[in-house]
Formats: structure tokens, sequence, C-alpha cells
């Protein structure tokens, strides 16, 4: 199933490249916002299946926006891009209410994947709220431990 995605990173370079692995997987990039207050004005526009969000960035982080649009369109996923050493933050944001994570330097079956458990996870009930996470340091090649249930990471 194709779906609409909006990228939200202050990396053009990065947005490109994920732009280009989402392509080839099959969905369209509707929308590249290179920060947070960007995103939530771009959000309310093209309402997208699935929002990558790069959790560090000038301004408003990665985190506050993902709050920020799910306080107005609370059926909105977010899968969060993020690099090593940033544990802290993706429990943060999985807190906040992101299905999950993908670690740089983004590998597109590691996207393909976290994308096809995103879209398992919509077809249950939206619970954005406190969730638990196993954000132990991985390699973005190795295999992860099951998540929880309201968990979805890579």
């Amino acid at each position: 199933m194709a779906l609409s995605v909006m990228i939200v990173d202050d990396s053009m370079i990065m947005a490109q490249k994920l732009k280009v692995m989402l392509s080839e997987l099959g969905h369209q990039v509707v929308r590249i916002s290179k920060d947070g207050e960007e995103a939530i004005r771009d959000y309310a526009l093209v309402k997208p299946d699935l929002v990558t969000m790069d959790i560090t960035m000038p301004g408003m982080d990665g985190i506050d926006t993902v709050r920020a649009i799910l306080a107005s369109f609370p059926d909105a996923r977010f899968i969060m891009v993020t690099s090593h050493g940033q544990e802290a933050m993706v429990v943060r944001a999985i807190d906040a209410g992101a299905l999950g994570y993908v670690l740089k330097p983004v590998a597109k079956d590691r996207l393909s994947a976290m994308v096809t458990r995103a879209l398992q996870h919509s077809a249950q009930p939206a619970s954005h709220g406190p969730r638990t996470a196993d954000v132990s340091a991985r390699s973005s090649e190795s295999e992860s431990a099951s998540p929880g249930p309201d968990v979805i990471d890579s």
C-alpha cells in the first residue's frame, strides 16, 4: 500500500536520501519540512499517512513537534529518525506518541520494515501516550528484540 509521507529534517541531504528511499519503496513524499514550526503548518495542509521526524532540530525539536501535531491530529503517525547516543531522546519521543525509530545512517530495508510496522500499528486504535521501549544501544544492522505492544522499533 502506497502511503503519503511527510519528511521533517533540518538536513536537506538527509531529507533527500529519505525521499529517494521512500519513493523506491513505492510511497509518495508529499512534503519536506525543515523544522518543527514548519512541520506543524505543513501537516495541517497535507495530512500525510506517515511522518518521518528528525529528533534533533534547531528551534522546536522533533519530540515537541510530535506532541504539537498530535494535539490537533491524534491519528497522526510518526517514525523518528535519530543517531546513536540519543536513546534517552528516543524514549521521550515514544512517550510523546511516536510509533518507533530508525537509526542514521538509515538503511532502506530498515525503513521499509518500520513503515510496514507503522501500517500494522495503524490498524489498532490510536493510543498516543506513555509507552515503554527497549532503546538500548543497537547497530542499525542488528536484529532487535520483540517490542512491546505499543512500540515499533528497528
